[in-house]
């Protein structure tokens, strides 16, 4: 199974390109690298179920709908999200670009930042960020949210693969406290999956790429509504 999910993702991940770049942990003063970039042998993949969605589209569309979220975008524009994501987040290390060929947005929550070297306890001085990031997903309410949670390769296996997960429940039980619908939110640990490695493991730098929280945004409009309801009714 693992196998195949890494040839899946190696497929995918030729479509996406990455930039890197330093910011400052505003805890530490300690100079990081955000953006997710392509790094490690071979080429590596961000953003999680790349062009997909945790569980499928259909059921979580109408399972959103019936839980607040209305019907089409109404004058939305992805890059307004994105500037607006960028502009509460800034100087954060949060790195926010658009992914999916433009259909989505990843907001990418830095190592060291979010929560503290092993712990899945989000740290309190990051949380007026997060605040930020529910505050905007309320405010475009007609999506639907993945949170990933991934690990370098330092380690077991087995401990990665929870924390990974506990990671991106934390986060998305958040945000859920923050009064994002939780019909929107579904999560998934993907541990030391090689598959999903943006740097390379045997530099600090590479791990701590490797070590991060990823939030995808999926917009949804009236016709995506409409092909889930017909999809639905023809099961």
């Amino acid at each position: 199974m693992k196998t195949n999910r890494i040839f899946v993702a190696a497929l995918a991940s030729v479509s996406l390109l990455g930039v890197s770049a330093c910011v400052t942990d505003p805890n530490t003063g300690e100079q990081k690298i955000s953006r997710t970039v392509l790094g490690g042998a071979g080429g590596a993949l961000a953003g999680g179920l790349l062009g997909g969605i945790i569980g499928g589209k259909t059921g979580r569309i109408i399972g959103a709908v019936a839980g607040g979220a209305g019907g089409g975008y109404v004058g939305y524009r992805m890059d307004q999200q994105i500037k607006e994501l960028e502009e509460s987040t800034a100087g954060t290390g949060v790195d926010v670009t658009s992914v999916d060929n433009g259909q989505a947005i990843l907001v990418n929550l830095p190592d060291g930042v979010t929560f503290a070297t092993g712990s899945y306890t989000i740290n309190q001085t990051f949380r007026n960020t997060l605040d930020n990031v529910a505050a905007n997903l309320t405010q475009y309410p007609n999506s639907l949210i993945d949170v990933y949670g991934y690990t370098d390769s330092t380690g077991s296996e087995d401990f990665n693969q929870r924390l990974s997960e506990q990671r991106a429940q934390a986060v998305s039980n958040y945000m859920t406290s923050r009064g994002v619908s939780q019909s929107r939110i579904r999560w998934q640990g993907f541990g030391e999956n090689p598959a999903y490695f943006v740097g390379d493991n045997a530099t600090a730098q590479g791990r701590a790429l490797n070590r991060r929280v990823e939030i995808k945004i999926i917009p949804f409009d009236q016709d995506d509504v409409n092909a889930a309801q017909r999809a639905q009714g023809n099961r």
